[in-house]
């Protein structure tokens, strides 16, 4: 079904009910274009991000597909987790069968950005190797189930081999109780942290900070539940190789053409590793942006413009 023209500047507010082992928790996502659209994309955000990182990308494709962007359990608008350690890749990757399991697309298309690129890996090994692993029930059983109907998938300065140096990074801010008095101190600070979003103009920096922070109690304050960190400190050497190996084999199956999008300066997204990606890989293709480090932010016109003409090519 095509979509019909929208106008929409604001992104309508929903949610799904998902399962963890500790209980049911609430998925707030934000949706943009043609609610009865059937070509839907899902653009998933980073570690401590929002869903409300991709509005510029959302507006630009709303009239071509229903744009879904969630808050992954612990941000913004969604619950946060009755267990900490539950904020791992595979929790995410269940929370968004459920949400596609709401969505039913004809055709799902997939931006990931730094977790949500490891998100849409996972959830495509899942999809690819599963049912080879599923026991037949014969005529009594529900039949063959569904698969997930992948089109095309942007990796954001992602990929199946992670970079402690970046990674360590990242992990000496996340989960910090800071508190600022004005809302312009957490922008400043938001702009600290993230020097590798690149250049952005104020306005740029202030939509990147107002949905990662929030007002409670007249001090501006992580829009996030800080327990996350718990699960990312525990990372080891040996966790992390044993997580590589599943990532390669699910890249070096993915069906579906990929887009991979590198910062020039990522530590986080070697160009050993995007080279590794395309060699192992015939579907993918690599694209780098300068003056940009982890990660792009899918905001300037460069970088939509490209995200845009790799997914609705024919």
């Amino acid at each position: 079904m095509s979509a019909i023209a929208h106008s929409a500047t604001e992104p309508r507010l929903n949610s799904v009910t998902c399962a963890s082992p500790a209980g049911l928790h609430r998925m707030a996502y934000w949706e943009w274009g043609d609610p009865d659209n059937d070509r839907v994309l899902l653009c998933v955000h980073g570690l401590t991000r929002t869903g409300r990182d991709f509005d510029v990308l959302a507006q630009t494709l709303q009239n071509d597909y229903r744009v879904v962007c969630p808050d992954v359990a612990g941000r913004g608008r969604s619950d946060w987790l009755i267990d900490p350690a539950g904020y791992v890749v595979p929790q995410y990757v269940a929370d968004m069968v459920a949400l596609v399991a709401r969505l039913a697309p004809g055709r799902l298309d997939w931006v990931g950005t730094s977790m949500g690129g490891l998100i849409g890996l996972g959830l495509a090994g899942a999809a690819t190797m599963s049912p080879a692993l599923r026991p037949g029930r014969g005529r009594w059983g529900l039949g063959a189930a569904p698969d997930i109907p992948f089109g095309r998938m942007v990796f954001n300065d992602i990929g199946p081999a992670l970079n402690l140096d970046g990674l360590s990074r990242i992990g000496s801010y996340v989960g910090q109780d800071i508190r600022f008095a004005s809302f312009q101190q957490a922008v400043d600070y938001v702009q600290a942290v993230s020097q590798g979003f690149g250049p952005h103009d104020a306005a740029g920096w202030a939509a990147l900070t107002e949905h990662v922070f929030h007002e409670q109690d007249g001090q501006w304050v992580k829009h996030y539940d800080l327990r996350m960190a718990q699960p990312f400190a525990l990372q080891t050497p040996q966790a992390t190789a044993a997580a590589e190996t599943l990532l390669w084999q699910a890249w070096d199956h993915l069906p579906v053409p990929a887009l991979i999008m590198r910062g020039e300066q990522s530590d986080i997204l070697s160009t050993q590793t995007a080279q590794q990606m395309v060699s192992r890989n015939a579907r993918a293709r690599c694209v780098e942006f300068a003056g940009v480090g982890h990660a792009p932010t899918l905001r300037s016109g460069e970088q939509i413009d490209a995200v845009r003409q790799f997914l609705l090519a024919p």
